[in-house]
């Protein structure tokens, strides 16, 4: 599976990244995936080449570059709950610079390398993400919605929050189908309404659905949140959404 480490010019510098696609040498459907809160890492890698592995050209940008290059935290090669708290003293400072306002801008810059490339077949992409990736795939949706025609989020961050920038109050400008796969815990049942609501007054197609059994983290391998059979649920439903773009 081709893989490359390439360089993506952003209004605020370059943001190093990860990209997976098939060997054949021809253009594929364009896949804009966006890490957890523990950032680019092995596990993100090998995830992107899996869904190369289905056809698609996988983008995994550093959200962090404008502090180190990935990988951008020291972590262990398993991370547990016990060494989690003690990862997440630095790793929240970096969450909280990344602001709504940087998110668009290297949201712009991203879409734009990822629908250059010439391994990239034109037409709409796919913005995903875990965890807090969550929330920057669907701003990355709403803030282009020519551009991006399925989102996906697993186990994700703050899609609900009383913030007037709230993810869910961009809504009405989402043009793509979405698949929300939460973990038991994930989101309260009323801040599950809210987005439905959402969802349903500006007639996007969604789908939202706990994963039962999980926790927040189910799908990352190097975390004791794994779990085997919501990582193969994640994919299955990931994949069924990502065939709209191939038609």
């Amino acid at each position: 599976m081709p893989t490359t480490t390439p360089q993506i010019p952003t209004p605020d510098g370059q943001a190093d990244a990860f990209a997976a696609f098939p060997d054949d040498g021809g253009s594929h459907p364009g896949v804009l995936l966006y890490p957890d809160a523990f950032g680019p890492r092995p596990v993100l890698w090998e995830m992107a080449r899996e869904l190369a592995g289905h056809g698609y050209y996988v983008l995994v940008p550093n959200v962090f570059y404008r502090h180190r290059p990935a990988p951008v935290f020291d972590l262990p090669e398993h991370i547990t709950a016990e060494n989690r708290s003690g990862l997440f003293s630095e790793i929240m400072p970096l969450i909280q610079a990344h602001t709504t306002e940087n998110t668009l801008r290297d949201a712009e810059a991203y879409l734009s390398f990822l629908t250059a490339r010439p391994e990239v077949r034109s037409g709409p992409v796919a913005t995903i993400g875990y965890c807090m990736g969550a929330v920057l795939a669907l701003r990355t949706a709403t803030a282009h919605p020519d551009q991006v025609a399925a989102v996906a989020g697993f186990h994700p961050g703050a899609l609900v929050t009383d913030a007037p920038d709230s993810p869910h109050r961009q809504i009405p400008s989402l043009a793509a189908k979405v698949h929300l796969g939460l973990a038991e815990g994930d989101m309260t049942p009323e801040a599950i309404t809210e987005i439905s609501q959402a969802f349903d007054a500006a007639g996007v197609s969604y789908t939202c659905e706990i994963y039962p059994g999980t926790v927040h983290g189910y799908t990352m391998a190097d975390t004791d949140a794994f779990d085997a059979a919501g990582s193969q649920r994640h994919w299955e439903r990931l994949l069924a959404l990502l065939d709209d773009i191939r038609s």
